[in-house]
C-alpha cells in the first residue's frame, strides 16, 4: 500500500512531462510535414549523383575510356612510333 503513495505522483509528475514535451514539439513545428522525411530517404542526393560521376569518369580514365574500348576494338596507341 506504501508504494501505492509513491507511485501515483510519480505516474502524475510523467504525464505532465510527456504533456509539456508535446506541446513544446507541436509548437517548434516537428509536426508540420510528416511526409516529406519518408520520402528525403528515397530521393538521390545531389552530391552522391557528383560523386557517382566522377567515380564512373575515373573508371573509364583508367580504363582508357576511349570508344574503341567499349566496342571491344583494341586501343591504337601513337605514341609508341
Amino acid at each position: 500500500m506504501n508504494i501505492l503513495l509513491f507511485m501515483i505522483p510519480l505516474a502524475l509528475v510523467l504525464l505532465v512531462v510527456a504533456i509539456w514535451a508535446f506541446v513544446w514539439a507541436v509548437r517548434r513545428g516537428q509536426f508540420e510535414d510528416l511526409d516529406t522525411p519518408a520520402i528525403d530517404i528515397l530521393r538521390e542526393d545531389a552530391t552522391e549523383r557528383a560523386t557517382r560521376a566522377r567515380v564512373e569518369r575515373r573508371r573509364q580514365a583508367a580504363a582508357g575510356g576511349s570508344a574503341a574500348e567499349e566496342t571491344g576494338r583494341p586501343r591504337q596507341d601513337h605514341d609508341a612510333d
